[in-house]
């Protein structure tokens, strides 16, 4: 998979370079069920068309760069994860644009032209509340229309999950609030966490939104070795693991979240930890 940095200086470079392809259009953060559900509808149409498949993404949430950095966003996964999910989902080429207010400013029908049409595009593919153009006044009802028809368009209806819409941000309040137990259902698997461990700390790595401060669950996993164990998230966010980490493992580990444990867990976590 190539993964492609467009911006308003090198677009046209990228527009020349462009072939026909079938994308999938959205941010992406976590690339839950319905995201992979997105994908692969575009996999499937890009199959038929015997053409690549490519996704496009932005650089930062949108909704950070509108409220000019007022709005914070957690991440659910950095930018290396997203590459290597895609990878598996059999991606041809991943399309990141640097969203800035610039490009915010574009008007619906420039952004069809310019970054679909013009990069190739002959079908696109998102989910239904996909907007996009400035003050996101375009959506794919309209998006055949903007490209004045020179593509395709497929809209991938919602995703739910106990009667709610399976979203990053539904996801994002699930963590936040400790319910690492109901993730599997909205992710399609248990939340990973990457961290640096020097021996000492337990450091999670940029761009991961951690769970509530609690007792949970987990397995901490290294190259060669899995442990099974609690990890208590104190008030403020350092990570705690209730058995001892052998002496070579360091480098990278990740945190796989089960559960969050009940108080008669946590005090038995805490005289085990006060020892």
């Amino acid at each position: 998979m190539e993964t492609i940095y467009i911006n308003q200086d090198n677009l046209h470079n990228w527009q020349k370079r462009s072939v026909p392809t079938v994308m999938a259009l959205g941010y992406f953060d976590g690339l839950h069920k319905g995201h992979c559900h997105v994908i692969k509808t575009a996999s499937l149409i890009a199959k038929e068309y015997g053409l690549p498949l490519s996704v496009m993404s932005f650089s930062s949430h949108p909704k950070i760069v509108l409220s000019n950095g007022k709005e914070h966003v957690p991440h659910l996964m950095p930018l290396s994860q997203k590459v290597e999910k895609l990878k598996t989902l059999g991606v041809d080429n991943f399309c990141l644009i640097e969203f800035n207010k610039e490009f915010a400013s574009l008007s619906p029908e420039r952004f069809a032209e310019q970054y679909l049409v013009n990069l190739g595009v002959v079908h696109a593919v998102a989910g239904f509340d996909f907007s996009y153009g400035s003050f996101g006044a375009g959506n794919l009802d309209k998006l055949k229309q903007d490209s004045k028809g020179k593509f395709e368009v497929t809209k991938v209806q919602k995703i739910s999950c106990r009667g709610e819409k399976i979203s990053s941000t539904c996801i994002r309040k699930r963590i936040l609030a400790g319910n690492v137990e109901e993730l599997p259902d909205f992710l399609g698997h248990l939340y990973e966490v990457k961290c640096s461990w020097n021996g000492f700390l337990l450091q999670p790595q940029p761009h991961y939104t951690i769970p509530a401060p609690g007792i949970y669950e987990v397995t901490l996993k290294s190259r060669f070795k899995e442990l099974i164990g609690q990890l208590y998230v104190t008030e403020d966010g350092f990570l705690e693991f209730s058995r001892d980490i052998p002496n070579h493992i360091k480098g990278t580990l990740t945190i796989v979240w089960k559960k969050r444990l009940s108080g008669i867990t946590v005090l038995k976590l805490e005289k085990v930890m006060s020892n």
